[in-house]
């Protein structure tokens, strides 16, 4: 289980890289100084252990990728680096990709130093990959939402299932799933069940289907609508129980009341 605790940890040194490095004397470094801020980030954020664990220049098939992250035998992910003030461009993904395919290695971080984007490798026929999530840490907002994709790619984290963990669920939730099941028979069963008892009248499951698919398939603004989640029964502890006077157990075992 990832904690509260690590992830505010986890916030603190990402605000930390970002007041030290994210600056504007900063802006305009080359490929190799912006990978000095990355390897700050590999071991002083993210926590891994430096040489032994964090693989600068790490050849794959005659070429060189900037970073492999391997704790044991396990490599982790590849990270591809620009200079901070380049963009990140789809070429430089297609690159740090066909690294990660060569060496068979399914996560992909693609960075300049302040935006970090993280992929993932989909080996199949062809090779494809799917963006997770992606961030500049120069805005304040994005580097707190980024903690919920860092943290996943964190020293203690990576090395138990939770990355996996993390790529189901991505995947899960993503619309073109859930649609699926938006359009199920099951769906359209309780749909149809609810729209007879508020509108008295009995709609063809097709008509039902038509709109569901209207609505996928078309923007619509709505409010967001605010999950009511039942509290929970606060149990009390045994010692916290009340118990009845010894009197009263005497009435009951007498009959009286």
């Amino acid at each position: 289980m990832i904690s509260d605790s690590q992830k505010e940890k986890l916030l603190k040194r990402l605000n930390d890289y970002r007041k030290t490095y994210l600056i504007d004397k900063y802006r305009e470094l080359d490929e190799s100084a912006t990978r000095i801020m990355v390897n700050n980030l590999l071991i002083s954020v993210l926590g891994y252990k430096e040489l032994e664990e964090v693989k600068t220049e790490y050849v794959i098939k005659g070429t060189y990728s900037d970073y492999v992250v391997q704790v044991g035998r396990k490599k982790h992910f590849i990270v591809e680096v620009k200079a901070i003030q380049i963009d990140l461009t789809e070429k430089h993904l297609r690159q740090a990709v066909n690294y990660a395919a060569n060496e068979g290695i399914d996560w992909v971080l693609l960075t300049n130093g302040r935006c970090y984007e993280l992929y993932r490798v989909i080996f199949g026929k062809p090779i494809t990959y799917r963006k997770v999530c992606g961030f500049d840490l120069i805005d304040k907002d994005q580097m707190k939402q980024s903690v919920e994709c860092f943290v996943f790619l964190t020293r203690r984290v990576a090395q138990t299932n939770y990355l996996e963990r993390f790529w189901k669920r991505f995947q899960a939730l993503e619309p073109s799933n859930l649609a699926k099941y938006l359009c199920s028979i099951e769906v359209i069963k309780v749909l149809r069940r609810k729209l007879k008892k508020d509108a008295k009248l009995l709609f063809p499951e097709t008509d039902i289907l038509d709109s569901i698919f209207q609505v996928i398939t078309n923007k619509i603004e709505i409010p967001k609508p605010k999950l009511r989640i039942p509290k929970k029964k606060k149990v009390l502890p045994k010692e916290a129980v009340a118990k009845p006077a010894a009197s009263t157990f005497g009435s009951i075992l007498s009959g009286n009341s």
